[in-house]
């Protein structure tokens, strides 16, 4: 006889991982640090991100390459939320600031220079 499936919780948030090429020049990668160094980032940005349904977010760099961590509520849609935040107050103005520091087109949008990685393996549950 088969042990009896356990009913599994719904899931607390919803997680997406990106990744952005950046500017391969030391000064640069300095000064993106900066601007999301602790209490760095203008509270807008925050705000606006909690707004649409973030929950947490994280960025990583190894070397050129930032990966983000971004945990979100579970009914998270990303691309309604994504086109949300692109209209919030300063958002394209923080997208103007950190462009020159981004290996991608000026006139892109947030979706298009964060691409969403296929997760492809999990631990666990």
């Amino acid at each position: 006889m088969a042990p009896a499936e356990e009913a599994r919780p719904a899931p607390l948030f919803k997680r997406y991982c990106k990744t952005l090429r950046l500017q391969a020049d030391a000064n640069l990668l300095a000064a993106y640090r900066r601007l999301h160094a602790p209490g760095a980032a203008w509270p807008e940005i925050a705000q606006g991100m909690r707004e649409v349904g973030i929950l947490n977010m994280e960025i990583y760099l190894a070397g050129s390459q930032a990966f983000m961590i971004m945990d979100t509520v579970p009914g998270f849609d990303h691309d309604q939320a994504m086109q949300a935040l692109a209209a919030k107050p300063r958002q394209a103005e923080w997208e103007a600031l950190v462009a020159p520091y981004q290996h991608t087109t000026p006139d892109a949008t947030a979706a298009e220079k964060w691409q969403l990685l296929e997760r492809i393996y999990q631990l666990g549950a």
